[in-house]
């Protein structure tokens, strides 16, 4: 018996220098991309418009990285904080494994950032010091995009007006800080879409706006299989409320089977006036996180895109119950 536990005693000791040897390994030798590209991006008009349109109305980065009126209808921005950074993403609200800060995207930040630095943590989740970024900034999605958008979207940040703001720092908690060092991959830009063909046009546009993260549910972060674009996926309100994602899937009874082209079009229409007054909602009373009136801003023809996108996906019945009130 005593030997018994000589033999456990050493065994035990061995996995826990292995282990140890493990995180030790993924803490100081990863994440390995390799170093930021050497590139210096020209700010033409034609650039910085594109990188406009990109980051305020299909990839939506301003909407994450401003603050938000969150006691309004679809969370308004604060112009006045335009890329200001602060919101939170975290624990309490999204169920995420730890808690995440939008970063302030102004030169007051990003000033002393490289193009290159920029681009590396926007494709790859490796920010200008070398730390991991946790994919609720959807690099894995902008990974996939043409290299000429990206440098658009750069383009664009440079041109911000700097704003000051205190933004704490991101937090993975155990063991996600261990894991997301591993995340971060090596990458090779996409190419753009070929506009003539509006399913093709629309994968492209989804994928930029992000759309299967929040419209997939998930279990411990990840996508339950068979579900994609189902609706379901939960957001934890300023009150308490949970509104949840709706079914997109073209499924006739509980997705957008039975809707037209211009029926998807004009949902996001609705909102498309900037001048639009988006009201205090009440607590308790419906809410949404769905930017609409960023995403209104797309062209018809993107929207007409994307429906064409939406419609070839695998239909899934689904019903999803919207809202939940604080109790």
């Amino acid at each position: 018996m005593k030997k018994l536990f000589i033999v456990l005693g050493v065994v035990f000791l061995v996995l826990l220098s292995v282990v140890s040897a493990a995180m030790i390994y993924v803490s100081a030798a990863l994440p390995d991309v390799g170093p930021a590209p050497d590139i210096e991006i020209e700010l033409t008009t034609e650039r910085i418009n594109r990188g406009k349109h990109l980051a305020n109305n299909v990839m939506v980065c301003m909407h994450c990285h401003t603050p938000q009126e969150k006691t309004k209808f679809a969370h308004p921005l604060k112009p006045e904080m335009l890329g200001a950074g602060g919101n939170l993403f975290g624990v309490e609200k999204e169920g995420l494994p730890g808690d995440y800060y939008s970063p302030n995207l102004t030169p007051t930040n990003l000033g002393d950032w490289t193009d290159g630095q920029i681009y590396r943590a926007i494709t790859t989740g490796v920010n200008k010091d070398g730390r991991a970024l946790f994919p609720i900034m959807p690099w894995p999605n902008y990974s996939t995009m043409a290299q000429e958008d990206i440098f658009a979207v750069i383009a664009y940040l440079r041109t911000l007006e700097p704003v000051e703001s205190e933004v704490p720092e991101s937090e993975s908690y155990f063991p996600m800080n261990f894991i997301i060092n591993t995340m971060p991959t090596k990458t090779e830009s996409g190419i753009a879409p070929d506009k003539a063909n509006p399913v093709s046009w629309g994968k492209y546009l989804v994928q930029a706006a992000s759309c299967m993260d929040c419209h997939t549910p998930k279990e411990r972060g990840v996508n339950i299989p068979g579900m994609d674009l189902a609706g379901g996926f939960e957001f934890g309100l300023e009150d308490g409320s949970i509104v949840r994602t709706a079914n997109i899937t073209p499924e006739l009874t509980t997705g957008i089977g039975s809707w037209t082209e211009d029926m998807f079009v004009s949902r996001f229409k609705a909102y498309e006036d900037t001048t639009f007054e988006f009201q205090e909602i009440p607590a308790g009373e419906f809410n949404t996180v769905m930017p609409w009136n960023d995403y209104a801003q797309m062209s018809e023809e993107e929207l007409k895109a994307i429906f064409a996108f939406l419609k070839t996906a695998a239909p899934v019945e689904h019903v999803v119950t919207r809202f939940t009130p604080a109790e």
